[in-house]
Order: structure tokens, then sequence, then C-alpha cells
């Protein structure tokens, strides 16, 4: 009997649920995309065009492991070094934007299966952690609060903090505390005013008992790529660096041994105090390229950490620290 073809019906032929259907066919069982044609009833052009859309769509993530002996030895020999309770380290890619990317799908996949019911999760933002949204595939989960840790910005591009957020709550099914106020602000009075008058006291009550905090950290200095960089004025970057400034996390300053930078701009942050984070049952730290080796390090000596997620570049870097005596 001749099998209906689909090919005509494009808005069918190419629905959700039967671009998945072929990729789990193709990808899954290890079917041909002749084979898949065939079994859905559509051509293999058809087949293509949707596995094509599916990988563009994130729907399939592909991860190469050639060489993933020397990531897991890499994250054994952190783990020891540091402390930790798991590291999870990628392959090295060959820009910042690629490491953001592959290490932000780590840990979409992590939180993927991290987060259980009756949890308090606070998150920084970032372009690592906004590229976990691509990888970060949860079930829905019960009793489940998703906190802002920062502030955001007024000309924020295509790294939002609030829609971040409130993406990662919207994929859970939790409920949603945002940061509503800017990252920066004129004074330490404007700052206890919007705490105590403005209804952010909520986020500083939360962030008091989270059961897991994911933040990252970015580099300071001339080559760093920190998102800071674009938003504090230059004369009070040149002020940290001079004052011994290697690491940002969430806004706040600190030096090489993870203490926080003497500085007026920290009265003027507005952002959970890492003290706080620090208490968090769970900490995720979240960065990676070899040049941000000592801004890992300082946040891991400031507010600990339980799971680094990482590239081989920093980690290797984070190794040879520590052989110095560093840790």
């Amino acid at each position: 009997m001749a099998r209906l073809r689909r090919d005509t019906h494009t808005a069918y032929s190419e629905s959700a649920a039967l671009r998945l259907r072929a990729a789990w066919l193709y990808y899954n069982q290890g079917l041909t995309q002749k084979d898949v044609a065939e079994k859905i009833g559509v051509s293999r052009t058809t087949v293509i065009r949707m596995l094509d859309e599916a990988l563009k769509r994130s729907e399939v993530q592909i991860w190469i492991n050639e060489g993933i002996a020397d990531c897991v030895e890499l994250a054994v020999r952190l783990e020891k070094a540091y402390g930790l309770d798991e590291a999870v380290v990628v392959p090295a890619a060959n820009s910042a934007e690629a490491t953001a990317k592959s290490v932000g799908l780590a840990l979409g996949q992590f939180l993927t299966e991290a987060i259980p019911d009756d949890c308090t999760v606070g998150v920084g933002w970032g372009r690592t952690l906004t590229a976990s949204l691509a990888s970060f595939r949860p079930a829905r989960r019960e009793r489940v609060k998703v906190v802002s840790l920062l502030g955001g910005v007024v000309e924020a591009h295509h790294i939002n903090p609030i829609e971040y957020t409130w993406q990662l709550a919207s994929q859970l099914g939790a409920e949603c505390y945002l940061f509503l106020a800017p990252l920066l602000v004129d004074s330490g009075e404007t700052k206890r005013s919007l705490i105590e008058k403005c209804g952010l006291k909520t986020l500083f009550d939360l962030a008091e008992n989270m059961d897991i905090a994911v933040v990252s950290c970015g580099d300071i200095g001339p080559r760093a790529s920190s998102l800071s960089r674009d938003f504090i004025a230059r004369h009070e970057l040149d002020e940290l660096i001079a004052a011994g400034c290697v690491c940002d996390t969430m806004c706040n300053f600190l030096d090489a041994e993870g203490r926080t930078i003497d500085h007026p701009i920290r009265h003027r942050v507005m952002s959970i105090d890492l003290d706080t984070v620090k208490k968090a049952r769970h900490i995720v730290l979240v960065s990676g390229g070899a040049h941000r080796a000592p801004a890992i390090r300082a946040t891991i000596r400031r507010v600990g950490c339980n799971t680094l997620i990482t590239d081989e570049g920093a980690a290797m870097a984070m190794l040879r620290l520590a052989e110095d005596g560093a840790v």
C-alpha cells in the first residue's frame, strides 16, 4: 500500500512535534535521512530542513567527545586543588563569545537536572548565564522561587538581566522575583531608600535562604571583557585597578585574595551582598577563559564554590595558580 505523503502540507510536516520526531529517529535511533522520510511520510529534503531547524532552535544539542578524557582529568584535578564538590570542564573555544556559549550550554544542562522542588534559586546575569537558556530543558517544578541577585541597566542590548531571570523561572513554572532597580545608583542613601521603601527588601530576605546561587565573574584590566566595563565610569575603573582589583563578581569588585576593594562604588551597587551569597546551600560558579583564572580564584576565596563550570583554558590556568601556591 502506498504511504501517504505530506510534503504538500508544509505547516503540518514541519510542525514542532514532527520535527522533534524526525530528530529523535535520526540522532537517537540512527536511521538514515531516507529512512526517516519514509517512516514519517515526507520527502528527504523536508527531513534535511527539519533537522537543520531543530539544530537552529537548540532542540538538538551536539557534543563532540574528542578530548573529553582531558576535560574529565582537569575537572578531577580542579576539585582536589580547590576543594570543590564538582567541576565541569568543557573544551576550549577560539573566542570569548564562543567560550561563553559553550560554558553556558554546560550550565543549562547542569541546571536542568540540579533544581528540585521546594527550592529558592538566586541568579546573577551575563553572557554566559544567558547562553545557558539554549540548553535549559527542565521538568516543571513545584514551589520553586527564582530570585534576581542584582539590578539591571537601561541599555541592555541582547543581555537582559530581567529577561534571563524571567525565562529561567518561566521554564520551571516558578515564582519570579525581579531586581527592579538600576545596577548603579548615585549614592548609598538612594540604595538604602530603594531597598527599604520601594519593595526590594523582599529580594534581600529571600536571598538569605537560597538553596542554589548561580553566579558568574569577570576579570578587570586592559583585556577585560567584563560587562561592568560598559557601565562604570572610566576613572572609577582605573581607580579600582590601581587599588588591586582583578575581579567583578555581580558588580562587587575583589582583589586577588577575594577581598572587597574599598572604593565608594561599593556603596552604590544594587546587588545582593556577597556575604549573603556565601550562605547559599549550593553555589554554582560559571566563567571561562584562561585570562579569568585569577577572577575565578578570587570569587572562590570570597564566597566559596560547590560546582564550578568552566573551560579548559581557565582550568589549566587555575591549576598553575594552585601549583604556584596561590590557592
